[in-house]
């Protein structure tokens, strides 16, 4: 156990560093602090010396320079079981400091506010206190080094129970953790700063980032791989599979993991009303919405591929209730995610042991900003911003002599979200609530176009089709019409667009043009 005599306390978020100060010092702690922090800590009456009193040198440069002294990092730095350390600092005035309570100059919340500058930028990187977290980290066997204020009251709470004690496993956690802010900070300026002096460039030179590990799976995507689930250091502020909760069920497998982010991603495409979403494979077997209950909505999903829904992962974007969780109980499934379950739904649900229950809370609504999302590939890394194109009717482009009917426009709009998430050559048949079916992965388009009507449980007559992209040649569109679809929505752009558009006059179809394509690998 090491007890804490004398701490240094410097922090530009001062939530609860008053209250935590003041409990230290009961405990006998003496406290050192910087300007601004030692401003506060006396006019609220809380004993502390000025970190410049004591080392002689008065903050300089604009506050550029406050704790960059010997006297600090001597006191940090020393070994206390080395002699020759203690006899230096001892030499030379230098007190030993046994906690660190520093956190940093909120850059990246300065680099997102609308209109900031280079210069202002560069202001708010902190030097003094990741030196500082940094010393005290390398020394963690001596030094308790605090970076987060979510930590004051467990800290608190140990140093109480151990009468100014801390054990070594909580040093040695703090110092992690001191690490790990350092180089997310680090990673924050470098990403900037690699933008340019303009930061118009929206991909840095040199790329960095961290995530936190959840936890470490049982295998990969296979038995003989290993595998472990990390979440993003900085989520957004939409449903995430990251930030979410499991409530119950085994433990989430790597596969498990793949299928529900994909259930919900297409979830969030639907915000306006109840919507299932069913997910095999990354693919969607089926997907339904309604107009008033979720359940509704869970029926139409699994009625558009039994077969496939068996096992599979269930996305809904509402609050599942009672009538919905019998469904779901009623069939096999791997996993459901959904905002919130509520108790009786949860009650049913847990007669399904092993069935994986995960809770989002939130609206499921994106955030409005896009972010980022990678794919590892041999000796590098993609990074591209996420697919959220959001079609707008109004800039379809009828190219048929037949315009859409109303029930037509609804269904192709409908086709074009589910399209998007399902794997290219993608084709989607449905209607204005429903999939009817669903071709994924193919080589060729037209094979995905005959798939998606061999998989369909019901008449795809006079369903709309939906293609991620253009078709190449009109024998995918003739798959479709020989199918019975009455309307297509694809993107258009092919050197055979007039070719693909006669086809579907011959067989009165209607079809609209995108400009947008949604290819997904």
């Amino acid at each position: 156990m090491a007890r804490i005599h004398r701490a240094i306390l410097s922090v530009s978020d001062k939530t609860g560093i008053v209250e935590f100060a003041k409990a230290i010092s009961r405990l006998g702690v003496e406290l050192y602090a910087s300007g601004g922090t030692a401003k506060l800590l006396k006019e609220k009456k809380v004993p502390v010396r000025l970190i410049e009193e004591y080392t002689g040198f008065p903050e300089m440069l604009d506050g550029r320079v406050k704790t960059l002294n010997p006297k600090i990092h001597g006191g940090l730095l020393a070994l206390r079981d080395n002699p020759a350390h203690m006899k230096t600092i001892e030499d030379h005035g230098i007190v030993p400091f046994d906690m660190v309570v520093v956190n940093l100059y909120p850059f990246e919340a300065t680099i997102e506010k609308p209109g900031c500058t280079r210069e202002e930028a560069i202001e708010n990187i902190d030097i003094g206190g990741p030196s500082m977290l940094r010393s005290a980290a390398k020394n963690s066997q001596h030094v308790a080094v605090v970076c987060d204020p979510a930590d004051y009251a467990d800290l608190l709470a140990k140093l109480k129970k151990g009468n100014g004690n801390l054990d070594p496993q909580t040093h040695a956690e703090l110092g992690r953790k001191a690490f790990a802010l350092t180089a997310a900070y680090d990673a924050a300026i470098s990403n900037y700063l690699g933008r340019g002096d303009d930061a118009r460039e929206e991909y840095p030179v040199t790329f960095a980032a961290q995530w936190r590990r959840l936890q470490s799976l049982r295998y990969g995507e296979n038995p003989h791989q290993t595998a472990a689930f990390y979440a993003d250091m900085r989520l957004p502020a939409e449903p995430t599979l990251g930030g979410a909760r499991q409530l119950q069920g085994k433990e989430l497998s790597y596969n498990n993991i793949v299928d529900i982010d994909a259930a919900l991603q297409l979830a969030l495409e639907f915000a306006d009303g109840p919507a299932a979403v069913i997910i095999k494979h990354t693919n969607p077997s089926g997907v339904g919405t309604s107009r008033r209950r979720l359940v509704d909505a869970f029926k139409k999903a699994r009625e558009c591929d039994p077969v496939s829904a068996y096992g599979g992962v269930i996305g809904f974007n509402r609050q599942v209730g009672a009538e919905t969780a019998r469904e779901v109980a009623a069939t096999f499934f791997e996993a459901v995610i959904a905002p919130a379950f509520d108790k009786e739904a949860r009650k049913i649900l847990a007669a399904k042991a092993n069935l994986r229950v995960l809770e989002t809370g939130g609206e499921f609504r994106w955030s409005g900003r896009p972010g980022t999302e990678m794919k590892k590939v041999s000796g590098g890394l993609l990074i591209q911003s996420r697919d959220r194109h959001v079609l707008n009717p109004a800039d379809l482009k009828v190219v048929t002599k037949r315009t859409p009917t109303s029930d037509e426009l609804e269904a192709l709009l409908f086709g074009w979200k589910v399209c998007k998430h399902v794997k290219s050559n993608a084709i989607v048949y449905a209607l204005k609530d429903r999939t009817v079916g669903v071709g994924a992965g193919q080589m060729s388009r037209v094979d995905s176009a005959k798939i998606a009507v061999m998989k369909a449980q019901r008449p795809t007559k006079g369903s709309v089709v939906a293609s991620d992209a253009f078709f190449p040649f009109r024998d995918g569109l003739d798959a479709a019409a020989a199918a019975g679809a009455t309307a297509a929505i694809q993107p258009g752009g092919s050197v055979r667009d007039a070719e693909v558009i006669a086809a579907a006059d011959e067989h009165g179809m209607a079809m609209v043009f995108t400009g947008v394509r949604h290819f997904r690998h």
